[in-house]
């Protein structure tokens, strides 16, 4: 219908309409009301859904005997001081651990492929070793009170820079293992590896006689009491020598067969153990012949340090000290006689050079004598032999020496390049360190031994019916924590 304002309705009509008009509207009306009920039951029964909802996760929040989503801690746990320090010595250890086997393992690499194959590992071994010793020497402030026990939140710190140090030193090595693995290639070259294993266990088998007669000289011409505290060092060492020979020769034949019968896993295990072995009785070997050397050089070097002392005190008397420094002209005279009286005797190796060298070194210190000339000579060859002998023993018993002695032989070994007169005191100290490890560590291969098999032979026969390395730590491996983690699965 068309409205047209122009043209009014007539009134028969217009009731009509009206009358149409108003009971639309009271249809509408009703209809607007039914509509309204609607939305309005729905958004109450949502609200109830919530507020039940709402109920019940208050009240499991509230029960619930662990965290969850909606519940937040006011403030996350803090772990204990002591226990981030043992946390930071094991990764001392294992960082200290890797590079050794490390270093030991490419030494069979570099005996077969030379010394520009094997660059880029060595450069990685470099890096790893300035990464720990930057971690010992944190390790070494942190002993000492730097920071101060107060101020914990910058010993947390610390004690997190000594173990991102060690992660970094591990990460550099595990970032060239897969292509050591890959220039080694155990799996299709096994034969010559084996090869070059045998060659180095028949050369220190054949090393064993002399070295056992250099020990008995050592025994003979050094009997006195004070001698002895220097050679007991290596007493033993050749029998351990043989000992772990013993173990590489069961290990090797293990080796040679199960390569025959293409078990090359089994193989491959074989001859990382025969390895390490080999290795550890090199450095048994080692230690013994660098005792000997070192004692001789220190026989010829007494008789002109002890004079070059001598002229320090002259010098140093005639400008008339006074206080501490008179103190220790006095004490130094005194050791300088001593040692000129052992000299005199009718046995001139009833004495320990060695030990009469140390002595000298340091009653010369506090006058500031031993940073030149021979007795700067003599400090670096006491200190050097003392570093030899802790990081050999060290590297013989890794499996049982903990992060004390470690840290003491890298101060050690750090000072015998910037002032060799004050090395010696650590270097001692950290053999004393690792002995004591030892001893509490005890033999942990006692059980599997006989009596025929006492003592370190004990604990040999021990690894080798457990299939593990001689001294009760890690495999031969070169890498890091995740490359020994790999080569620890079962083989394929």
């Amino acid at each position: 219908m068309t409205i047209n304002a122009e043209a009014p309705v007539a009134a028969s009509r217009g009731g009509a309409v009206a009358g149409a008009g108003r009971h639309g509207q009271q249809e509408a009306e009703g209809s607007s009301g039914a509509d309204l009920v609607l939305p309005l039951v729905a958004v109450g029964g949502v609200g109830v859904l919530a507020g039940y909802g709402y109920v019940r996760r208050t009240r499991r929040g509230r029960t619930r005997t662990t965290p969850g989503v909606g519940v937040v801690s006011p403030q996350p746990p803090v772990t204990p001081l002591p226990v981030l320090e043992r946390q930071a010595g094991a990764a001392l250890v294992q960082a200290d651990d890797c590079l050794r086997t490390s270093r030991a393992e490419l030494a069979f690499v570099q005996a077969r492929f030379g010394d520009t194959a094997v660059e880029p590992f060595l450069r990685a071994l470099r890096d790893a070793e300035r990464e720990l010793a930057a971690a010992f020497a944190i390790r070494l402030r942190y002993d000492r009170g730097v920071p101060e026990p107060k101020e914990e939140a910058a010993r947390r710190q610390a004690l997190a820079g000594i173990v991102g140090r060690c992660a970094e030193a591990g990460r550099r090595l595990d970032t060239e293992a897969p292509a050591f693995d890959q220039l080694r290639a155990l799996e299709q070259e096994l034969d010559d590896t084996l090869g070059v294993a045998e060659v180095r266990f028949r050369e220190l088998a054949g090393r064993t006689g002399s070295v056992d007669a250099t020990l008995a000289d050592l025994h003979a011409r050094y009997p006195s009491p004070a001698a002895s505290t220097t050679t007991v060092t290596v007493t033993g060492y050749v029998e351990q020598a043989k000992d772990r020979l013993v173990f590489a020769t069961t290990h090797l034949n293990q080796a040679r067969q199960a390569a025959d019968l293409e078990h090359t896993g089994e193989a491959i295990r074989s001859l990382r153990a025969a390895e390490g072995a080999i290795s550890q009785a090199d450095t048994f070997l080692n230690d013994v012949d660098r005792l000997a050397n070192s004692l001789a050089a220190a026989g010829e070097l007494v008789p002109a340090t002890l004079t070059g002392a001598e002229a320090d005190i002259a010098r140093a008397r005639a400008a008339s000290p006074t206080g501490p420094l008179h103190t220790h002209l006095t004490h130094a005279r005194t050791t300088l006689a001593a040692v000129r009286e052992e000299l005199t005797r009718d046995r001139p190796y009833a004495h320990d050079p060695l030990d009469a060298l140390r002595r000298i070194v340091q009653a010369m210190q506090p006058l500031g004598a031993t940073r030149d000339g021979v007795l700067s000579a003599a400090a670096w060859l006491v200190a050097r032999n003392d570093v030899g002998s802790a990081d050999g023993f060290i590297a013989t018993h890794r499996g049982a020496v903990g992060v004390e002695a470690r840290t003491l032989l890298a101060e050690a070994a750090l000072l015998l390049t910037t002032d060799p007169a004050a090395a010696d005191v650590p270097a001692l100290e950290a053999r004393e360190s690792a002995e004591q490890d030892v001893r509490v560590h005890g033999n942990p291969y006692a059980g599997a031994a006989d009596e025929h098999t006492s003592g370190v032979g004990g604990a040999v026969l021990g690894g080798i019916l457990l299939g593990e390395d001689p001294d009760g730590g890690p495999p031969l491996t070169f890498g890091g924590p995740a490359t020994r983690k790999r080569r620890a699965l079962p083989p394929t």
